[in-house]
């Protein structure tokens, strides 16, 4: 089968979720001998980064790559001839997703999926209002939660959850000789104050005296300085392929979903438990049991409640890696690029 992505970006390595997810799927899906096209925008993610973040992404996924196109000028028929299946992020264009609706009514072959990965149906209504799904033949959602608002609403023919996962070629355990530190954050602060990361990782470092340290985009001017009183090493970009080395120097891990996001476990928590690091969470509603907090990961409701369990984990290394075995086996068992594209080829297979 001739797979074809619209993404918003295969290349951009700022710890860009959905972009490791894809890495995984694409890499999953020509392992299995099917055939991978990847268009991102001319003006994408790896515009803002420089070329030096390539490098990181081409040793980590020699077999990827990505053609750049201009949404309103793109020939579909050359690009889609032979799909079997076409999948548009919910970043793209609206230009290009209203075209690949109109090029599906009117002859195209293949299967055309919609892919939600970031709750814009709750947190941004009117920027979701300016896509036409009616000639989409459904929908792959991030959680339950945002595909009963797809079919509820009308607004999609057909929904499926398609949870993230981890790329388990790259992420897996890795060993060192030096221990760096205490604990190792990896995301992006983003521009705004993010009150949550304040509560969930800068005070409990700066309370417990922690040796921390922070790899992702650079924090906002407020961020920045939030982590540095905090005594927290803001380490900057890091490539993504590098990140389970940087898990392996330290003692345990921490996730702090974004709010409108909390229905569904972050990539980087993915990522961390398939490497076999101890993870704590800020909370999140796992409704769909994913995992099992208290033997996967464990839970923090509050700040308070973070601290003591970070001083937990470190004063006990048989507990902390007992969570890590855990956690590790259950994502093995359920939550692999392996596990997505054995989902997606099913409802490829319902579609047709």
């Amino acid at each position: 089968m001739r797979a074809v992505f619209f993404v918003h970006s295969l290349l951009a390595d700022w710890k860009h979720g959905n972009s490791h997810f894809l890495r995984g799927i694409a890499t999953e899906l020509i392992a299995r001998g099917h055939e991978v096209l990847i268009f991102e925008p001319r003006q994408s993610l790896i515009a803002a980064q420089g070329a030096e973040t390539l490098a990181g992404f081409r040793a980590a996924y020699p077999r990827l790559a990505s053609q750049r196109y201009d949404p309103a000028t793109l020939d579909l028929d050359r690009a889609l001839e032979g799909a079997g299946l076409v999948i548009v992020h919910e970043w793209s264009d609206p230009v290009l997703t209203h075209r690949l609706g109109y090029h599906r009514r009117h002859g195209g072959a293949y299967r055309l999926l919609f892919h939600d990965t970031h709750h814009r149906t709750i947190t941004h209504k009117a920027a979701f209002s300016a896509y036409s799904l009616e000639d989409y033949d459904g929908v792959l959602t991030c959680g339950a939660a945002v595909r009963d608002l797809y079919l509820k609403n009308g607004w999609a023919r057909a929904a499926w959850t398609w949870h993230g996962a981890a790329d388990t070629r790259v992420f897996y355990p890795r060993g060192v000789e030096d221990r760096a530190g205490d604990l190792v954050w990896v995301g992006n602060w983003g521009d705004d104050d993010r009150l949550e990361l304040r509560e969930y990782l800068t005070g409990p470092v700066r309370e417990l005296g922690l040796f921390a340290r922070v790899y992702g985009a650079p924090a906002s001017e407020t961020g920045r300085r939030a982590l540095l009183e905090a005594g927290i090493d803001p380490a900057g970009w890091i490539p993504n392929g590098e990140v389970p080395r940087a898990f392996a120097r330290f003692a345990l891990t921490v996730s702090v979903p974004r709010r409108p996001q909390s229905q569904t476990p972050t990539t980087q928590a993915f990522e961390a438990l398939a490497c076999g690091i101890p993870l704590v969470s800020a909370p999140w509603d796992d409704a769909e049991d994913l995992f099992e907090a208290g033997r996967d990961y464990l839970l923090a409701h509050n700040g308070e409640e973070m601290k003591l369990l970070l001083r937990e984990l470190l004063d006990d290394p048989a507990r902390a890696v007992e969570l890590a075995r855990a956690g590790r086996e259950t994502l093995l068992s359920r939550h692999t690029c392996a596990h997505r594209v054995n989902e997606l080829l099913e409802i490829y297979r319902q579609v047709r």
